[in-house]
């Protein structure tokens, strides 16, 4: 219900070294820069899985909350479902709400859409990001239910009216995102959020194809989120059924709505071991020293190993301890991060994952001056960062690219593709000056 802080996703950031003067290499930033770029409202499809699987998800992600309490029955809005919109709302805003509404209407078959009424069912409320994490450390963005406003948030605060277990349908649901961060987290926030608010209130670590999933890796609803939204949503489901009967009318649903997924699927991935998602949710927390997150996410890449997940647990788990690694031990990071890419590249549902990581071995590789290396596995990853509309990801990428082709004497080339990534970068990271830290923590990487 908390869509965490991308501490991983910021890329880079303690994987630079320090910035350098680079201004002879960086685009100059001024008032001529380009516009922000941004994606239509197109589908973002994941490769099909079997129904069998399907429904064991849809189980998991409906009758258990995160925290594992169990959730009694099945909740969802009846009717149509209006959105409203208060607080610092920007226009770029407003303009990617109302593509997820036209979305959802399109892919999950739901009647919802924006209004200025304050009778809505769901409000969004935008907030400065320091008003929210008061509230809630370490979450970007949340979504509570019987309340319509930050005010009556706080007055409901530790109270069973905000428990999501207590309810019998829902009526009335708030997300709270933060007002003053860049475009894009404003967005991923709305995705998960706007989809925990209509249905399903688990994340699970096993999923390779979901928003539902605390990895943060999807930023926008996938066609498998999309499928969960309108199984919630079915006229054979309603208010108040338990998890046995939802479970006894999955396998038609899933028949009619996903004729492809009727066959044998893979063992379902056995349950997530808590003593695991303590430990990574500890490698994390920014509240942590460096060693104690290091060591609880090596304990994370310990326990998955030993279980023989080989799925996107062992590999995020990996991912993490690089990332916490990287300035620390880099030979250690490198190893971590290509274990992580092996595993992700074993699965064409996790190919977004290798964009991921194909950040950091771009930056091994144009630190060590490879940049025939740079620019292969940049290409690999650039249409995966462009179809999962990762704005951020997909800039940092064109950046590497182009700093590998400066290095290669390719001028005009680089230039071009710099100048071309700086409209998707003021989507990604927002301000100005975030834009030219990234490319100054990029070019820095260069051997001197």
């Amino acid at each position: 219900m908390t869509r965490l802080g991308a501490y991983l996703l910021a890329f880079l950031a303690a994987c630079a070294p320090a910035p350098q003067e680079v201004a002879s290499r960086a685009v100059p930033l001024s008032s001529s820069l380009p516009p922000i770029k941004t994606f239509a409202a197109e589908p973002v499809r994941t490769p099909v899985r079997a129904n069998a699987e399907i429904a064991q998800d849809f189980l998991d992600l409906t009758f258990r909350l995160e925290s594992g309490r169990e959730v009694p029955t099945l909740t969802r809005f009846e009717g149509p479902i209006r959105v409203r919109v208060l607080g610092a709302a920007t226009d770029l805003m407003i303009a990617d709400l109302d593509q997820l509404l036209d979305r959802l209407r399109n892919e999950a078959s739901i009647p919802i859409s924006l209004t200025d009424d304050d009778t809505a069912q769901i409000t969004v409320e935008a907030i400065p990001r320091a008003t929210l994490t008061s509230a809630v450390p370490n979450a970007a963005c949340f979504v509570v239910p019987r309340v319509s406003s930050w005010a009556e948030f706080q007055r409901a605060r530790r109270t069973t009216a905000v428990d999501w277990t207590t309810l019998r349908t829902r009526e009335r649901a708030t997300i709270f995102v933060p007002s003053d961060v860049a475009p894009q987290e404003v967005r991923d926030c709305l995705h998960e959020e706007l989809a925990q608010a209509l249905g399903p209130l688990n994340d699970l670590y096993r999923l390779p194809d979901s928003v539902f999933n605390d990895d943060n890796i999807h930023n926008v609803l996938t066609s498998f989120d999309m499928l969960i939204l309108r199984l919630t949503y079915a006229p054979e489901l309603a208010n108040g059924m338990g998890r046995q009967e939802v479970g006894a009318r999955l396998p038609a649903l899933l028949a009619r709505m996903n004729p492809a997924g009727q066959r044998a699927g893979t063992p379902r991935a056995p349950v997530t071991d808590g003593q695991w998602i303590a430990s990574l949710r500890t490698a994390l927390s920014s509240g942590e020293s460096p060693r104690t997150r290091r060591s609880a996410a090596l304990n994370a890449v310990s326990l998955s190993s030993a279980q023989g997940w080989n799925d996107t647990r062992e590999a995020f788990a990996n991912y993490a301890y690089g990332r916490l690694q990287v300035g620390h031990d880099s030979a250690t990071a490198l190893s971590a991060f290509q274990r992580a890419d092996a595993i992700y590249r074993t699965n064409p549902a996790t190919r977004i994952h290798a964009a991921h990581i194909a950040v950091q071995r771009a930056a091994f590789a144009l630190s060590d001056g490879d940049t025939a290396t740079t620019i292969v596995i940049v290409d690999d990853a650039l249409p995966q960062a462009h179809s999962h509309q990762n704005a951020a990801l997909l800039a940092t990428l064109m950046m590497f690219k182009a700093e590998a082709l400066e290095m290669q004497g390719q001028t005009d080339a680089a230039n071009a593709l710099r100048l071309d990534s700086l409209g998707w970068a003021r989507y990604g990271f927002g301000s100005d000056i975030l834009v030219q830290t990234r490319m100054s923590e990029i070019a820095a990487l260069r051997p001197s």
